[in-house]
């Protein structure tokens, strides 16, 4: 009954269809019907049908070539079938491992037997003690068919393990929790054997498996001097053939030893640059231990040329008979034959110290009287006494250097002499410096006497001057007072400017001659202004008796008229310490109790009492500066006061450089105890956040974590999109403005909907295709964790299939 139904149901589905001129397969099927059917009925006979479904673009191997078509087209459009495998058949791994079956099974079987292979195409290939691991060593759900995502860090599987480790104690070590910094992921095990040593590789000679040969037992492997010096100090200090301690050889032991030989033997190629050529030349191959040129092992320096060679005194003496300075010692040797070759004339300028001057004509014993080993080429080696006995001037007396050669050459009489670091006695500039060269424009052959001031070479020029008379007006010898080195016009003397205005002002033209306000020749600072007026005390007295710390002297007349007016009385303005603050109400004895002359005008030299005795805050402890006027004014209280070095303490940027001159914001009169984290002043703006509620959702302390120093409202959680949902990035970035679109709940930011962008109504005619399908927020996370528009499908699994 049930085919007589689906009969009559297809014809009478045809003949409407075909009554209306439309095929109930499409428009896709290019078919006549009667290649398929007959005027008998609708009946198909399947082997006759002409279709070829290779010539679509689904290929039926394996099973599906055995599978009825009905399974796959349970409609008459044939095209309407989908291709994916999850479209027929149930994912039994719920969707842990993506939609692409094909990348494990094959249409033959859904047996896998190269899970390995399969492995090492995704982002974990299997390498050292992975590749034989159990499939449910990693994947708990193993056995439920379900391979969840893991992570790819080793510390994601093996946190238990590195926190067990005692040697050493990962933890308390404070060592990286990437594994592979130290272990070979492609090693089987956690050893020695398996740590990545590559910044320092363990061959050779240091190809060793025990660790605490180099690293203490128990402590921490701390990083390690690379240097051999620092582990073989002690092989070092040790070594007696030769002593190397004892010779000052050097600590680099990679100059002489490598790690292929352990040691031995030694390689010193330096030998033939620094010293003789023993691996290169004549002597090449001629030797076989250092002992045969160095019999002394504790002194390396001393060498010997005899011992090696079949030579004797008496055919050498006759051999060098026509040399000069020739003696019978080793060092001879070296010095006339320093390549070892047996025809080499000694030539001195190729040694350390090439013969010129006088010291070409003179004889190799003069200088060389005790042997060629060890000869000095420094100058007073040889000439101390002529250093000595110098008098013109007295090298000893004056401390010159012993080196000869900064002054002389090795010419006769040491003449002509040079004396480059003149300007250590005398500076040689200006017009002194056309003459340098010139010794005897000053010194006249006697570098005894010559003096040193400028009077003392231009007494002459002094006395002769006339204009003005300069002995007439006795005037001072510091010829600097006046007169530079570089000229003697025009010579400057800015009386009005440095001292007291005489060639302009009220006393201009009121005076003749120098001493009549500078009645001491000898001292120029001393000056009179009593002298020179009409004055006597008595009026003076009583002009001045309403001025607070008036006294009838000289140096009182200039502090009160330093411009000599008469008029007025003093104005401190002019002086470079102007009264503000409270100092316009201090009289003249609080400051000047010692006089007008020499007051300091720093802060501290008056209020040291009230700068140690500060409490709020405590400027010793703080070690604030003493210069009171970096923060305060003078007004009374020292108030205002601001702190220009505040970023010293506490750096000031953002919103709160606004206020920095609004102290009491922050410190509210407490400098004390004023805290120095966001939160410790911004508590209870976190408490009362109500949008969204700080306290209740558990939002961290840190405020700098969404916060900047600038406004609040300019919020920024770049981790929401690593941690929980891209809102900064991916499609979602730039469609909200606010939290509160995805997050309605202020009082728990763990609730979100998705609604508020996604109606319902939309939302379900868009997935009226997917099973399982559910209008909730959490639904929408699920299928689209990073937002996008392509849907992660959950299916069904399909055990009944299966079975």
């Amino acid at each position: 009954m049930r085919n007589l139904s689906l009969i009559l149901f297809l014809t009478l589905s045809s003949i409407l269809l075909f009554g209306q001129g439309q095929s109930p397969h499409g428009d896709d099927l290019k078919y006549s019907c009667g290649d398929c059917h007959n005027t008998r009925g609708w009946s198909i006979d399947m082997d006759s049908i002409p279709f070829n479904h290779d010539t679509t673009s689904f290929t039926l191997t394996g099973q599906h070539a055995e599978t009825n078509c009905q399974q796959c087209h349970t409609g008459l459009v044939f095209t309407e079938a989908e291709s994916e495998c999850f479209t027929c058949h149930q994912d039994v791994h719920e969707t842990t491992v993506g939609f692409e079956c094909q990348r494990c099974h094959d249409t033959e079987s859904w047996l896998v037997d190269n899970i390995t292979e399969i492995h090492q195409q995704s982002r974990f290939p299997l390498v050292g003690g992975h590749i034989t691991a159990d499939c449910y060593d990693c994947h708990d759900a193993a056995s439920l068919l379900r391979f969840d995502p893991l992570g790819v860090e080793c510390v994601d599987c093996h946190r238990e393990e590195y926190l067990a480790t005692t040697e050493p104690n990962h933890q308390e070590a404070g060592y990286a929790t990437s594994c592979q910094d130290c272990h070979l992921i492609t090693s089987f095990e956690w050893s020695a054997e398996g740590f990545n040593h590559s910044f320092f590789p363990l061959e050779k000679g240091h190809d060793i498996a025990d660790c605490n040969a180099c690293h203490e037992p128990g402590q921490p492997y701390e990083a390690i001097d690379a240097a051999c010096f620092s582990c073989h100090e002690q092989d070092y200090n040790n070594s007696a053939n030769p002593a190397h301690q004892e010779l000052g050889f050097s600590t680099d032991c990679q100059q002489c030893h490598d790690l292929s030989r352990d040691w031995r033997p030694a390689n010193f190629r330096s030998h033939d640059a620094e010293f003789f050529p023993i691996y290169s030349g004549e002597h090449q191959g001629e030797w076989d231990n250092c002992s045969q040129c160095h019999p002394n092992p504790a002194n390396y320096a001393e060498f010997t040329c005899i011992s090696c060679h079949e030579h004797n005194q008496g055919e050498m003496n006759d051999e060098h008979n026509d040399v000069n300075g020739y003696v019978y010692s080793s060092p001879a040797c070296l010095a006339c034959h320093p390549t070892g070759g047996e025809g080499e004339d000694f030539n001195h300028d190729k040694t350390g110290f090439p013969l010129q001057g006088e010291h070409q004509g003179a004889d190799c014993t003069s200088c060389h009287a005790d042997g060629y080993e060890g000869t000095s080429s420094y100058c007073a080696d040889c000439h101390q006494q002529e250093f000595d006995e110098a008098s013109n001037p007295s090298h000893t007396e004056l401390d010159l250097s012993d080196d000869c050669a900064l002054c002389h050459e090795p010419t006769p009489e040491w003449e002509p002499a040079t004396f480059a670091n003149h300007n250590e006695y005398y500076m040689i500039e200006g017009a002194h410096t056309e003459i340098a060269n010139n010794c005897d424009e000053c010194h006249g052959n006697d570098y005894i006497n010559t003096p040193n001031t400028c009077y003392g070479c231009h007494e002459q020029d002094y006395t002769e001057t006339n204009d003005p008379s300069h002995t007439a007006a006795q005037f001072s010898t510091d010829c600097e007072t006046c007169h530079t080195q570089a000229e003697w016009e025009p010579a400057t003397f800015d009386h009005d400017g440095q001292y007291f205005p005489i060639y302009s002002g009220e006393h201009q033209g009121e005076w003749d001659d120098c001493s009549e306000c500078h009645p001491n020749p000898e001292n120029y600072a001393e000056f009179t202004c009593i002298a020179c007026h009409e004055h006597n005390q008595a009026d003076m007295d009583e002009e001045h008796s309403d001025i607070s710390g008036y006294v009838y002297n000289n140096q009182a007349c200039l502090e009160c008229h330093p411009d000599g007016s008469g008029e007025g009385a003093f104005d401190h303005n002019t002086t470079n310490f102007p009264l503000t603050g409270a100092h316009l109400s201090s009289s003249c004895e609080d400051c000047h109790a010692d006089g007008y002359e020499g007051t300091s005008t720093y802060c501290a030299d008056c209020h040291t009492d009230d700068f140690n005795s500060t409490t709020n805050p405590n400027h010793n402890e703080l070690a604030l500066s003493d210069d009171c006027a970096t923060c305060h004014s003078t007004e009374p209280g020292w108030e205002p006061a601001t702190f220009a070095n505040h970023n010293d303490y506490y750096v000031l940027e953002g919103a709160h450089a606004n206020i920095a001159n609004q102290c009491d914001d922050c410190h509210s009169g407490d400098y004390i105890n004023t805290p120095n984290t966001c939160f410790g002043c911004h508590e209870t703006d976190y408490n009362q956040t109500t949008n969204p509620n700080h306290s209740s959702s558990g939002f961290a302390t840190e405020c700098t974590e969404c916060h900047g120093q600038f406004n609040w409202s300019n919020i920024s959680y770049p981790q929401h999109d690593g941690l929980y949902f891209p809102v900064y990035s991916g499609e979602h970035q730039g469609a909200w403005d606010n939290c509160s679109e995805c997050h309605p709940n202020p009082n728990s930011y763990a609730d979100f909907s998705c609604f508020a962008c996604h109606p319902q109504g939309e939302m379900d005619s868009e997935h009226n295709d997917v099973s399982g399908y559910v209008y909730e927020s959490t639904a929408c996370l699920d299928c689209h964790p990073n937002g996008g528009d392509k849907m992660f499908m959950r299916m069904q699994r399909y055990d009944n299939k299966l079975k």
